[in-house]
């Protein structure tokens, strides 16, 4: 069969991997919202946005009815949010996010991450002040304009809009993400959202050169291979075919 069987084997192994890594993210999110405020979305606001953005990344429905029937035992895992903040290769900052149901396994994890690359983790605080946290709603099938007296007709405050190639960005208080979407699908155009999220912005962005880039993207793929790690956020400007 030869090299191209081989090479698309590993593909096929990589792209595996990856879905799996999506399906467990998820899943913990999705158990423990429903373990934390109840099994019924319509009821529960916090399961219903954890549901939406996981179907928007094509998470198979049993994936997410398993972890909801899961939750309902009443016993099993309990995992706890923590973030660690540090300093990368190149003057690169970083916030992780992990759900963990062992603190002290995902932090000395993490901090491997942090020493096999160059960096250093640091104390709470000490990054996440140079980010912002926010809404970040990008969606097609709506000019900036119709959007704007959309936000505005609902009376929703927003931090900033633009538009790029079709593609309309709303930025707004990380309390308004149902208000901003809620107002746009008000508009009554079919949209397709391509970013929902509440998620952290750096101030600025910055360039790195080959070593440290290097190095950076070997923090991203260790990070990725921890199962307790669900975001990395940054402030690095990657190439295109990253």
């Amino acid at each position: 069969m030869g090299r191209a069987h081989e090479v698309r084997k590993v593909a096929m192994e990589r792209t595996s991997l990856m879905k799996s890594k999506l399906y467990s993210k998820f899943g913990k999110e999705i158990y423990m919202a429903a373990k934390t405020g109840g099994p019924d979305p319509d009821s529960n606001l916090t399961l219903k946005r954890v549901i939406e953005r996981a179907k928007q990344s094509q998470v198979p429905g049993d994936v997410i009815k398993r972890n909801i029937e899961k939750s309902k035992g009443g016993s099993g895992e309990d995992y706890f949010p923590v973030r660690y903040e540090g300093f990368g290769p190149g003057g690169s900052t970083l916030i992780i996010e992990c759900l963990t149901d062992n603190v002290n396994r995902t932090f000395g994890d993490v901090r491997i991450c942090f020493t096999k690359t160059g960096g250093k983790l640091g104390v709470a605080n000490s990054v996440s002040h140079m980010y912002q946290y926010v809404s970040l709603i990008s969606v097609k099938g709506v000019d900036e304009e119709t959007a704007l007296e959309a936000l505005v007709e609902a009376e929703v405050e927003i931090e900033d809009i633009e538009s790029e190639e079709e593609v309309v960005s709303v930025i707004g208080a990380p309390s308004d993400l149902d208000k901003i979407k809620d107002a746009l699908v008000a508009t009554g155009n079919e949209l397709e959202f391509l970013v929902d999220k509440v998620t952290y912005i750096p101030q600025e962005y910055i360039d790195l050169d080959d070593d440290d880039l290097g190095r950076f993207q070997r923090f991203l793929a260790m990070t990725d291979e921890l199962d307790d790690v669900q975001e990395v956020y940054h402030n690095v400007n990657l190439p295109n075919d990253f």
